[in-house]
């Protein structure tokens, strides 16, 4: 089969032909109809997350149509359409497994980080980690909802019944996070990249009331904020912003340096948290919730062999939502 392989952090992908993986017990093997990417994928070239098992086949927004399946597996036929996440496999007997917060598990491994991803023509996915998709669906579509949906939608929960949503970095998830929010009846102010009128013209169209620079002051006081921007400074930028009791929600896996700031921005019980992978629950929940709502991506594809020039123009803040290879 066809892949894109990482073999050193800080290099570029390189194509490779590699042999069709075989399902183990528990596993089923995935032809890849589509997969996402995420900023993630930029951290783990980057070498902003270490130690990933190299040689690598990135990506962890995978649509994906079953072709067999390993012993042990059922429910999950040959030509069902799944969505494979970031968490790829649990212990399932910690106390944070136990607990419901498996996303925190130890001993967790992660797709296309501690196991081969989907930028690929094939790919293994453990079973309990696959989750249904509409057959009806464009499969590029779908993707970003495996990741940038779904910790989207995660960091959202952390924000309580916010009626003011203030979100920092409009890339993929704020493109989907703003028309949850929005139809959920909350009010959003969105945050581009200082100057970045394109992105500010795009969240609002999609429903933000109000965008701006992360240098610009919103024109009220939100109760929530979601940083979805792997950048530090916008921390105390936000809680500049956010009202007496409200949260700052930290939704990247990794962030800059964060500077130092006034213990005023932090008094009067406001709080900042991390969101910290996904759980399945999350999952179950989310993916139902966005064909309810209607929830339109908008993607730009690229073919497998392109998936350097894909990086790249995320790297720049060049792709309109989100980017999608089609193996």
């Amino acid at each position: 089969m066809k892949a894109m392989i990482l073999e050193k952090q800080g290099a570029l992908l390189r194509p490779a032909e590699l042999p069709e993986p075989v399902p183990e017990a528990g596993q089923v093997l995935l032809r890849v109809l589509a997969c996402g990417i995420c900023r993630t994928d930029l951290h783990v070239i980057d070498g902003d997350l270490r130690d990933p098992a190299l040689p690598l086949v990135l990506g962890h927004e995978i649509v994906g149509e079953v072709v067999s399946a390993g012993e042990g597996v059922t429910g999950l036929e040959p030509g069902r359409r799944v969505g494979v996440p970031w968490l790829g496999w649990t212990c399932g007997d910690c106390d944070f497994c136990r607990s419901g917060q498996e996303n925190l598990c130890d001993g967790a491994r992660f797709t296309g980080y501690n196991i081969n991803g989907g930028f690929a023509e094939y790919t293994v996915a453990d079973s309990r980690f696959c989750f249904p998709l509409p057959e009806t669906g464009e499969p590029a579509r779908q993707a970003p909802l495996l990741c940038a949906g779904l910790i989207g939608y995660r960091a959202l929960r952390f924000c309580g019944d916010a009626k003011i949503l203030g979100l920092y970095g409009f890339g993929a998830s704020a493109h989907i996070l703003v028309q949850v929010a929005v139809k959920q009846g909350r009010r959003v102010f969105a945050f581009t990249r200082p100057g970045d009128r394109v992105k500010q013209d795009f969240a609002r169209a999609l429903g933000a009331e109000w965008a701006g620079g992360s240098d610009q002051a919103p024109p009220e006081a939100m109760d929530a904020a979601i940083l979805l921007a792997p950048a530090g400074e916008t921390v105390p930028e936000s809680l500049a912003h956010v009202r007496k009791g409200g949260r700052v929600v930290c939704g990247g896996i990794h962030m800059s340096p964060i500077p130092s700031f006034l213990y005023d921005l932090l008094w009067g019980e406001r709080s900042v948290v991390s969101v910290a992978n996904l759980t399945r629950q999350d999952a179950l929940e989310f993916l139902p919730l966005s064909e309810a709502l209607d929830i339109r991506t908008s993607v730009e594809t690229f073919p497998l062999a392109e998936a350097n020039v894909a990086i790249d123009k995320l790297r720049r803040g060049r792709v309109r939502g989100a980017a999608v290879l089609t193996p």
